[in-house]
């Protein structure tokens, strides 16, 4: 891993531990184990700092999606995909999905913190619009909105209130509100 790399990673996982005020350059040289200074070669300011975390954020989100998968044929199979996709994003990835919600707040008055985290929303809600076309959904638009808002309260659910919140049953009935009552109930 590289120097710029290990800021990045030390920056990320200084948001999601300790919020935006523990993001300095010298936090961030002490957090990566690297020379006092060497965050501020590669970032000069705070606000270059931030929006090189973002952007790195957003690159390193899309290059672990890869290609988008095929979207699953059956309501159960979707389901259980949208509750894993939530559970790992609240355990496994628990520090950098607090990261990227301390930065969308800061994007609520940064564009240029704003603009690059979503990338990643753009790409998640175009695999969800497919998924539920694919399911028979009459309006896969509205049936994104809805999946996607579902999804992101269950996320902050998890990692702000109940850490063991079920996902399964409220992500299945939302999916099941926007698709013909035709398909089985998913696996609790």
């Amino acid at each position: 891993m590289s120097t710029r790399e290990r800021v990045l990673e030390a920056a990320v996982e200084l948001l999601g531990t300790q919020g935006l005020r523990a993001l300095t350059h010298t936090r961030v040289d002490e957090a990566a184990g690297v020379p006092r200074g060497s965050t501020s070669n590669y970032f000069r300011t705070r606000a270059a700092l931030l929006t090189g975390v973002v952007e790195w954020l957003a690159e390193q989100d899309l290059a672990a999606l890869g290609a988008p998968p095929s979207p699953p044929a059956d309501v159960a199979a979707f389901v259980a995909l949208l509750a894993h996709t939530v559970e790992t994003t609240t355990t496994a990835s628990r520090t950098r999905t607090i990261a990227r919600y301390v930065l969308f707040l800061e994007g609520t008055h940064n564009e240029d913190v704003r603009r690059p985290l979503l990338a990643g929303r753009v790409y998640f809600r175009a695999f969800v619009e497919t998924a539920m076309a694919r399911l028979g959904a009459p309006d896969p638009v509205a049936a994104a909105t809805a999946i996607t808002a579902v999804g992101e309260g269950m996320i902050i659910q998890r990692v702000a209130v109940d850490p063991d919140a079920d996902v399964l049953a409220p992500i299945d009935a939302v999916v099941r509100a926007f698709v013909p009552h035709r398909r089985g109930r998913a696996s609790r």
